[in-house]
């Protein structure tokens, strides 16, 4: 057998290969040479300053908004979500926060990537010939890097407010970058998307050098059901729309044929053809086809936008080609963007069958468990031809102030992992209420569960008690149900629907007499035995590996 590599030895391995790497690619920027050249025509003192300078303020608002600095793997969320335009603070912030580490890591090489070959397009420095460098404030290379920041910054207030539903992260700027790139260097921006590929292993090696793994249940969502298509494809038009308004100003022609491609690869790539609608709890409808045919469609906008000549089109209202083009690409753009209002125009709190459920408060949040509710986020707005009335389980969030109602976790995750944190707060706090299922899983029947939550500095409060169930096997002719009670589970017993006795569940490796018969708790495993007969009737439901976060 082979001895295994250490962790470190891995890592010094990567860490060589990735220092010869750098070597090379100094060499290959050095002021001198070819790309060094390159760069320093188009960067102050060939840096990207303005892509690095929007990576900072990404990250500040990870490490310090959200509390990153302190909780670097759970940061606060929920109140950074683009939850309705009476919500200020969730649409001024969305484009800038993250769910999580991987969430903003990934956001930020693309970021690094697409950002430095927009800014490139853009440049330091004016293109005009005859113009002269801090002539004006328009070739000033100072407020071009600042224009740039700022219409980053623009640009992830704009993708959040007219993104559909409540959008986190700084994604629909990254698409806007490529958006730009796409239309300035199609091929270009292909390279990026591949490279983008190996940064993302070499991250994950170096994180992980080794990995082991082996098969188990785990509980996850489709991938695409996770993503934010709409908000993307919003973020990527408006790329291309200022990218084309800036290359004919330039009098830059890009090649059709490469445009098409490299916009059809991207589209495909970046996974904008997972159209997909929601069908209430955990399920999800993806329109796989039709989804194929809409990136079709968009890589033909992207490709005519900045590429129609000026020939006319329609001679009776002087119509060209190029005009007809960009106009089509922003009609499409403003339907993209206008869908999105009316959901965002309303706060979706309130009802949907929540009026009987007990809750915990911390501050204006109120926490809830419930099975079978109205689900009122996507219920806000009734959309004719689509079934908005859908049904949600699980913990729900709810703010009045916030205007938030939002199913946090789902009852089958709960039920995987058995205890979950909702992590609550704002600027400047953070608390967290603590959501632990327990239950017992009857031989024969169905199990059954109890949900409790736990604010901080408070007592664990019951939310959430399903039926009660009882075990088929019975033990002369005595059935044997578990149902949920506040401190615990109870046992009863019954003959004939006439009851017998009851008593608690036992601890573990102990027992209890009711209605004749002992029963006996070993290790989680609850038997019933009389006159000699022992018959196992219920098991302690279990949870996955997830069921601990780390903080």
């Amino acid at each position: 057998m082979v001895a295994a590599v250490p962790t470190w030895a891995w890592r010094v391995g990567l860490l060589l290969a990735a220092l010869l790497g750098a070597l090379v690619l100094v060499r290959l920027a050095r002021p001198g040479g070819r790309w060094g050249r390159a760069l320093r025509r188009r960067f102050v003192v060939g840096v990207p300053w303005g892509t690095l300078a929007v990576v900072g303020i990404v990250l500040g608002v990870y490490l310090f908004l959200q509390g990153g600095w302190e909780s670097w793997y759970r940061p606060l969320v929920i109140p950074f979500r683009a939850w309705s335009y009476l919500y200020p603070l969730g649409m001024l912030t969305a484009g800038f926060a993250h769910t999580g580490t991987n969430h903003l890591i990934g956001n930020l090489l693309g970021t690094l990537a697409f950002g430095t070959l927009a800014e490139y397009a853009w440049g330091h420095f004016p293109t005009e010939r005859g113009s002269a460098t801090f002539s004006s404030l328009r070739t000033n290379p100072f407020a071009r890097v600042g224009a740039f920041v700022l219409g980053s910054l623009a640009v992830g207030v704009l993708t959040a407010v007219f993104s559909l539903g409540p959008v986190i992260g700084f994604s629909g700027v990254v698409f806007a970058y490529a958006g730009f790139a796409l239309v300035r260097y199609p091929l270009g921006t292909l390279v990026v998307v591949l490279a983008g590929g190996f940064v993302d292993l070499a991250y994950r090696a170096i994180r992980r050098p080794t990995l082991i793994s082996e098969a188990r249940p785990r509980f996850s969502s489709p991938w695409w059901a996770d993503v934010a298509i709409q908000g993307h494809a919003v973020g990527l038009f408006v790329g291309v729309v200022l990218a084309t308004l800036l290359v004919r100003r330039r009098g830059v022609r890009p090649n059709p044929a490469h445009l098409f491609l490299a916009a059809l690869l991207f589209a495909v790539d970046r996974g904008l053809w997972a159209v997909y609608t929601f069908l209430g709890g955990s399920r999800f409808e993806l329109f796989r086809a039709g989804g194929l045919a809409l990136v079709l469609l968009l890589a033909g906008l992207v490709a005519a936008a900045p590429t129609a000549s000026a020939r006319t089109l329609v001679g009776r209202i002087d119509l060209r080609s190029h005009e007809a083009a960009i106009g089509l690409v922003l009609a499409v753009l403003i339907a993209l963007s206008v869908v999105a209002v009316p959901y965002n125009l309303l706060a979706a709190t309130g009802g949907g069958g929540l009026e009987d459920a007990t809750g915990v408060e911390v501050r204006d949040y109120t926490v809830y468990y419930a099975e079978g509710v109205t689900d009122r986020l996507v219920s806000a707005v009734d959309v004719p031809g689509i079934n908005t009335s859908v049904r949600t389980s699980g913990v729900i969030v709810v703010s009045e102030a916030r205007g938030i109602w939002w199913t946090a976790y789902g009852r089958s995750e709960i039920a995987f992992a058995g205890e979950r944190r909702v992590r609550l707060g704002g600027l400047g706090w953070r608390e967290s209420v603590v959501v632990n299922r327990t239950g017992w899983s009857v031989v024969g029947g169905p199990t059954t569960y109890k949900v409790s939550l736990r604010a901080p500095g408070a007592e664990p409060r019951l939310a959430w008690s399903a039926d009660p169930s009882t075990a088929e096997p019975t033990i002369g002719e005595r059935n044997v149900t578990v149902y949920p009670v506040d401190d615990g589970f109870g046992l009863l017993v019954s003959r004939a629907n006439v009851t017998l006795g009851r008593a608690p569940v036992p601890a573990v490796n102990g027992s209890v007499e009711a209605g004749g018969l002992t029963i006996t708790n070993r290790e989680g495993k609850l038997f019933a035995a009389a006159n000699g007969t022992r018959v196992r009737v219920a098991n302690r439901e279990t949870y996955g590996p997830e069921a601990q976060q780390p903080e």
